[in-house]
């Protein structure tokens, strides 16, 4: 069996579905979750990940889990990786021998960062000594993040954002998961950590006009500047991460512009484009 946490999300959700239709054995996690929410077959499992004792349950005769690692988690525990080795403590109790960890580019990228670099690396560390056979997956920014211009594209066809020009190479969530699937039930990936990205780099402004295309009608760019972003972004994220992503999505390092063969790698084909994100997603901006 299979335990999925984070799975009511964008990733995690599409992950589910995959291995549903594999024919494997799933338990979907989530804070908020009924079996309304899953496929038939799969079991919906309501539990926190601060909450070790409360996972505890979904993992009994599992073999290998898939661990989503959110904002949320982040912000509410006061001892990341070490509620995530109590985690994984009880999933090697339950027989689990497989782990895979979706974590951050920013591990890597931005090391001091204490949101993305410092917190993200002792989970991977909890991950790594944990005993079991560990996969880390390091996506880059979501193109699913410009679900954040869903309400102004629907009521005004506008959208604000800064950087207009500056292209990072945003990673479908589907892609992510298929990677996920992929190695929750293939062999070879035991000590590998992938970074994930799409095909090519998308500034702000092309994003907003390929969702244009994929609803058939114009959307207007607006520029904003660094500082009405950053008001804008702290009304709903702490700072730490609000000045990381800033950096981020304003100023790349070249390994953040670097676009990254491992999903081709681990499915024999290319990742998706944002282009067709946004036609399989338009309906959210109509």
């Amino acid at each position: 069996m299979i335990v999925v946490t984070g799975a009511t999300g964008n990733v995690g959700r599409t992950l589910v579905g995959l291995l549903a239709e594999a024919g494997e054995p799933v338990t979907a996690v989530s804070r908020k979750i009924t079996e309304s929410d899953v496929p038939r077959g799969v079991a919906a499992f309501a539990a926190d990940l601060t909450d070790p004792a409360g996972l505890r349950p979904a993992l009994e005769g599992a073999d290998a889990l898939f661990l989503l690692i959110s904002g949320d988690f982040v912000a509410a525990a006061d001892d990341p990786s070490g509620v995530i080795d109590a985690v994984l403590a009880d999933a090697e109790g339950a027989g689990v021998k497989r782990v895979v960890l979706l974590s951050s580019q920013g591990v890597a990228t931005r090391p001091d960062s204490p949101s993305h670099g410092i917190t993200g690396r002792s989970i991977e560390d909890a991950v790594r000594r944990s005993g079991a056979d560990w996969t880390i997956l390091r996506p880059g920014g979501f193109a699913s993040n410009t679900y954040a211009w869903a309400e102004s594209i629907r009521a005004r066809r506008t959208v604000a954002a800064p950087f207009g020009d500056v292209g990072l190479p945003f990673i479908d969530p589907a892609d992510i998961a298929e990677v996920a699937a992929a190695v929750l039930r293939g062999d070879g990936h035991t000590g590998q950590v992938y970074e994930l990205t799409g095909p090519a780099p998308t500034t702000p402004r092309q994003r907003a006009e390929a969702i244009g295309a994929a609803i058939g009608e114009p959307v207007l760019f607006v520029e904003q500047t660094r500082e009405e972003a950053r008001a804008q972004m702290l009304q709903f994220m702490p700072e730490p991460v609000v000045e990381t992503t800033l950096a981020i999505i304003g100023d790349p390092t070249p390994a953040e512009l670097r676009i990254s063969p491992d999903v081709e790698r681990v499915l024999g084909r290319a990742p998706r484009s944002f282009a067709e994100w946004a036609r399989d997603n338009a309906a959210a901006f109509r």
